[in-house]
């Protein structure tokens, strides 16, 4: 999808203020204790495959429905989507809600599947 200038434009200039993080960096992180991986997809992208042992949490809810399901604002959060725009966009939200731990994965679920990583279905 090609993502409009102004679209693309917000999205640079947030990730200055967030830490993302390269798929090649991802296991390791996610091996750190409470760390979660939250995919903010909408609800049909979630459903053609996700990253193993993602929780699915989506881009129009997660601000809403996140304090329910990590009330821990000291969680490690690792944030993807499809190409790295939305989940840069919920890293800054979250971190403006007080999240401390928050990450985007540089080049989303697209940049998993470029490597050749599973993806899960079910």
């Amino acid at each position: 999808m090609q993502h409009s200038p102004a679209f693309q434009a917000l999205c640079e200039a947030i990730r200055t203020g967030i830490q993302e993080i390269e798929v090649s960096e991802l296991a390791e992180a996610l091996a750190l204790p409470g760390a979660l991986l939250l995919d903010v997809r909408e609800d049909h992208e979630w459903a053609m495959g996700r990253l193993p042992k993602a929780q699915h949490l989506g881009r129009g809810i997660i601000e809403r429905d996140i304090e329910k399901k990590v009330p821990d604002k000291d969680t490690p959060l690792y944030l993807y989507c499809g190409g790295g725009y939305r989940s840069a966009l919920a890293a800054h939200n979250l971190q403006l809600m007080g999240y401390s731990k928050v990450h985007s994965v540089a080049g989303g679920i697209k940049a998993w599947i470029a490597k050749g990583l599973p993806l899960h279905t079910q």
